[in-house]
Order: C-alpha cells, then structure tokens, then sequence
C-alpha cells in the first residue's frame, strides 16, 4: 500500500523512525513528509535512508509533478505520527501552507493521527474541540497514552508505541479492502451493548471481566456503516477502543454496573428495531458495599467472605417484558468448552432460555476470545437451528451478525 508519513515536530519525531522502519518492512510504499519543525529534531537523511524514498518539505519542490497535491491523491493511507497540538489545531481550520497540509486537504485516504504532546496541552478545550472536529470528519484518531513524557512530566499526552500505530494501519488497511457496505440497515435503530460491567465492592475494588468491548464498538461501527441509527450501551471501555465507534450516527451512553445498563438499555429499547446485547454483564453483584476501604489488617488473618446477589437478567428481561412486533433481539453466549461440539449444545441451551431470536455463541478462554484482536462466532437461530459461522477479525465477525440478524428479521418492514 501507498502510505504518507506525515511527521511534526514533537521529541516524539524519534519514535517515527521506528514506525517508518516497520512500515517499510511491512512492504508498503512509503512516503515521509515532514514539517520544518520535524527535521530539528530527525534529519533529512535518516528519513529518506529508512523511507527509501525522497524527502522533501516544500510545496515549490517538484512541481511539475505537482507533488503538493499528488502525495495525497495517489495515498492509500496518510499518518501523523506524532500529531502536536499545533498541528491538531492547523488540520482543524484546514491551514495548508506546507507540504503536509496540502497532503492532508488533497487526500481522500483516511487519516490516522498520533498525538503527542503535554498533558495540560492535550486536555485543553481547544485541544479537545479540534480533535471533536476532526473524528467527526472521520479522522481516526490512536492515543495518546499515559506515562513519562518530556523532563519529569507524566500522564496523558504521549504517543502511542510504534507498534501499536503499526497495528492499526494494518487494521485500517484490511477494513479499506473490505467491500463498501450496502445501506441495508437505512431506517434501522440499533441498540448494542457492549465492553464489561463492573460491581464495586468498596470504593477500591470491583468485581470484574475481561471483556475489552471491541467486539461490541465493531457491530456499532459496522451498523453505522450500513445506515444504521445506533445507541451504545458502554461499559468500561477503554477511549483508545471507543475511537473506532465515532460516527455521526452512533450515540454513546456510558455506564459502569449490570444495573446502570439495565436502565440504559430499558430506556432505549422502545425505540429500538434490533438489540444486539454484546456486553459481558457480571452474573452477580456485592450484596453489601462497603463504604470505606475494606482492609487486610481488619481480618486479622482469617481471611474475608464477601456475599453476592443475583444480578438482574438484563437480555432475559428484555424478551419477556420488551419483546414486540418488529424487535429482534440478538444474545451473545462466551463459553469455555473442550468442543465446538459442546460449544454448540450449550450455545442452543442458552437461546431456549433466554427465549432471543438469535443467539452468537463463541469459545473463550486464557488467549482468545476476551482482548483478542480476531473473534469467531457460531449462529442459532430461534429454531435452535444452526445458521451459519463466521472466524476474522472483529469488523468482520460484525459485518457476519449483522447480515445475519437480516435473515432472522425475514420480510418484517424495515
């Protein structure tokens, strides 16, 4: 793929250098452009030497093949990595009087930006504002992370590893292989829900799951993708993970317990055509919280038992109490099996109890499922019939349900 590399001028420019080498390696075609800012602190040498290609940083430079405009235009994918606050703010009002900024307005590529900068100048409204503008642009946005920055500073504002930038160009560029989805879903209202519930035990400590909520932001993703109006049910979700939701056509309602999204999701299913309860919602709660910090010393070595009650059945509930003309509702099921024959037999169990009209059934365990970048799904129909299955990476495994839950719906009106 044709890649831009769009580097500003940030202490994080070094970092560039090794996403450029892994880029290069990947295969890619790559072009770097940085800002005159950006070769203070990397040469021009070491870029063309690890881009094996030219650098220039002049609009006036190669004009004949009007490179200011061709960069852009012939790019599969532009980043900039690292992103200042400055440049955030200059992409922000379209100011293109660099070879970067005419790049960014003459692609229609998207565009992955890494920001990298101090914490008081990440966390400021005009900071934050620019960035709003541009993700409802459809910029895609990684980072920053939390930890050391420049001098004795730390928190949020550094840029996310190489590696991890890397990882999601190949995310991206897979995705941009992807057929454009048909407006199928024009007129639907989709309600999922998504990531893992937390029951608080003091103020500390929770009782918690694994579940990392992509599998949930992809079919919010995917659903907006192909027309659909979508609400969000998010239950502590990382923002690094909730990025890939934004969309002019997806609203995100946080919550943090089983009985925050009980609520959330009993409001808005009224208005809801299809439920997809993707989230993994703790099965129990403390029955007791405790208002202070409960402490070790306080056991005097006896241990501690803590008492937990039944949590409410939020999809259970949703069938007996909401069900009507015209709603589909769509369970998950995360198992730990020895077989997918077992996989399935205890999938078809769970469909007959909760009563949905499809149910998504997958194996889990210490490395796949949970926080894993691929998911695979077996579907069971309300007939306990087994419809299909899908293995890939969690858009993909969205884009399957989704088309499923098509057929389960038949010819009821959109």
């Amino acid at each position: 793929m044709n890649i831009v590399l769009g580097v500003t001028g940030g202490i994080a420019a070094y970092k560039a250098v090794s996403l450029a080498r892994l880029l290069v390696l990947a295969g890619h075609e790559l072009h770097v452009v940085p800002t005159a800012d950006a070769l203070r602190f990397v040469g021009l040498p070491t870029w063309e030497a690890i881009s094996r290609n030219p650098v220039t940083t002049s609009v006036h430079d190669d004009v004949p093949e009007v490179r200011h405009v061709r960069l852009g235009q012939q790019a599969d994918l532009v980043i900039v990595a690292p992103a200042t606050a400055n440049t955030i703010a200059r992409m922000a009002t379209g100011i293109a009087d660099d070879l970067l900024g005419t790049t960014l307005l003459a692609t229609q590529a998207t565009v992955l930006v890494a920001p990298a900068m101090h914490t008081e100048m990440w966390e400021h409204p005009a900071t934050q504002a620019n960035v709003q503008v541009l993700r409802e642009r459809g910029i895609e946005f990684i980072g920053p992370e939390s930890g050391q920055l420049t001098g004795a500073d730390s928190g949020p504002g550094r840029m996310s590893e190489p590696e991890a930038i890397a990882e999601a160009v190949d995310r991206i560029l897979t995705e941009s292989d992807l057929e454009t989805p048909a407006p199928d879903l024009e007129g639907i209202r989709v309600l999922v829900s998504a990531g893992g519930t937390r029951e608080p035990i003091d103020p500390v400590r929770y009782i918690g799951n694994r579940s990392s909520g992509r599998q949930g932001v992809a079919l919010a993703a995917a659903a907006a993708a192909r027309g659909a109006d979508v609400v969000l049910v998010s239950a502590n979700i990382e923002q690094s993970v909730l990025d890939d939701a934004i969309h002019p056509r997806v609203r995100i309602e946080p919550v943090g317990t089983a009985t925050e999204m009980q609520g959330v999701v009993e409001r808005e299913v009224a208005s809801a055509d299809i439920v997809i309860m993707a989230a993994a919602v703790s099965d129990y709660r403390v029955a007791k919280v405790a208002d202070g910090k409960l402490r070790k010393e306080n056991s005097r070595g006896k241990g501690m038992s803590i008492a937990l009650t039944e949590n409410p059945d939020i999809l259970a509930g949703l069938v007996q109490e909401h069900r009507r003309s015209g709603l589909t509702i769509v369970g998950f099921a995360a198992e730990t099996v020895a077989s997918e024959e077992e996989l399935v037999e205890r999938g078809k169990r769970k469909r007959a109890r909760k009563g949905v009209d499809l149910l998504a059934v997958n194996a889990v365990g210490w490395n796949e499922g949970f926080e894993a970048g691929d998911n695979s799904l077996i579907f069971i129909d309300a007939s306990d019939s087994v419809t299909g299955a899908v293995q890939g990476s969690k858009r993909e495994v969205a884009d399957a349900l989704l088309t499923e839950v098509l057929r389960a719906r038949g010819n009821e009106p959109l």
